[in-house]
């Protein structure tokens, strides 16, 4: 399952967003519906005569459904229909599409779980396999952000500000409390961590932590808040 995750700075998925937007419609959601049915490509005229339409309107809407992400394009095999085109055949993609606002990252928990229960090593508990794996996601998050933005020597203030980046992408809602420390508004693992929360905070802060390592902040830490009302955890200059 591949989830569509280009957010944009607010921690907002815009792609996702406009594909949804573009099922606002009778006519687009219907052949949409109609693609995914047939579980093969699909022509204009085949598309047109399951909702009703001209086929020059289903391929305005058609199109319309490539552009926003959930249809992709090719050419019908077979003899050419016209002098040097085949017809354009429809099918979705494979992409999963999902909104959730606030934004939620379900799948990198359930990543992390299933790779904790695959990767357990011996003598390690469960708990400690979970908390392992998380931290080599942040870890491996923490070296592509610091690859993509070439953050160079890191203070804490710095630090901070390239962190403010990744947690908007993951949709952890950071916000500067001072110049040190950055509290995180939003779960995207909520409401995961309301039923088990030592879990879950555990997964939140060996993650940051791991990201942290990764990025080479060495001198901020993810420290867990005991009864925050948002994100269990904030960062901020190690002591």
């Amino acid at each position: 399952m591949v989830y569509v995750t280009v957010p944009d700075p607010d921690g907002l998925d815009v792609p996702a967003i406009a594909a949804v937007a573009a099922l606002d419609d009778d006519l687009r959601r219907g052949m949409y519906a109609y693609a995914r049915r047939e579980r093969r490509p699909v022509t204009r005229d085949e598309a047109a005569a399951a909702v009703g339409i001209s086929r020059k309107l289903a391929a305005f809407h058609l199109d319309k459904l490539v552009d926003a992400g959930l249809l992709r394009f090719g050419f019908a095999a077979g003899p050419v229909v016209k002098v040097g085109r085949r017809p354009k055949v429809y099918e979705p993609v494979d992409d999963t599409i999902q909104v959730q606002l606030p934004a939620r990252r379900h799948e990198l928990l359930a990543d992390i779980l299933a790779e904790a229960v695959l990767a357990e090593e011996t003598g390690e508990t469960a708990r400690e396999a979970v908390r392992r794996v998380a931290g080599e996601r942040g870890f491996a998050a923490g070296e592509e952000e610091r690859a993509r933005t070439r953050p160079g020597r890191l203070g804490a203030e710095r630090a901070l500000t390239v962190a403010e980046g990744m947690l908007r992408r993951y949709g952890f809602e950071p916000s500067r409390d001072s110049r040190t420390c950055v509290r995180l508004r939003n779960c995207p693992f909520h409401p995961l961590a309301e039923k088990a929360p030592d879990l879950v905070c555990g997964i939140n802060q060996a993650f940051l932590a791991g990201f942290l390592n990764g990025v080479r902040a060495g001198n901020v830490e993810a420290a867990l808040v005991p009864g925050a009302a948002e994100c269990c955890v904030e960062l901020r200059q190690a002591e």
